[in-house]
């Protein structure tokens, strides 16, 4: 029975962390340009000025706010593209779980 439990607790310790994960549809962006910049067109732009050192950051079309996001090279995968970002907001930074292109249904 003491082992059944300590299972339990356990699935129930690594289960916990992925349910708290919220999901965001937007576009990543650079820091410059920002709600500017959440456009398939933007994408020469974004990455040119990400060469220069300008952060990534996540434009949320839902809020129309913008998030620093703790994965750049996550980020860097995905301009152009709308997404969705999964991951725990803390204030105004998302850290990151996964970034997957967003799907027309």
């Amino acid at each position: 029975m003491k082992k059944k439990a300590l299972l339990l607790t356990l699935m129930a310790l690594l289960v916990a962390p992925v349910l708290r994960a919220d999901t965001w549809t937007g576009w990543v962006t650079d820091e410059h340009c920002g709600a500017k910049g959440a456009k398939a067109e933007h994408k020469e732009c974004a990455t040119s000025c990400a060469k220069r050192g300008t952060a990534l950051v996540f434009y949320n079309t839902a809020d129309e706010k913008i998030y620093k996001l703790d994965n750049q090279d996550m980020a860097k995968e995905h301009l152009g593209a709308e997404v969705v970002v999964t991951g725990e907001a803390d204030g105004d930074t998302i850290k990151v779980t996964s970034i997957a292109e967003k799907t027309t249904e």
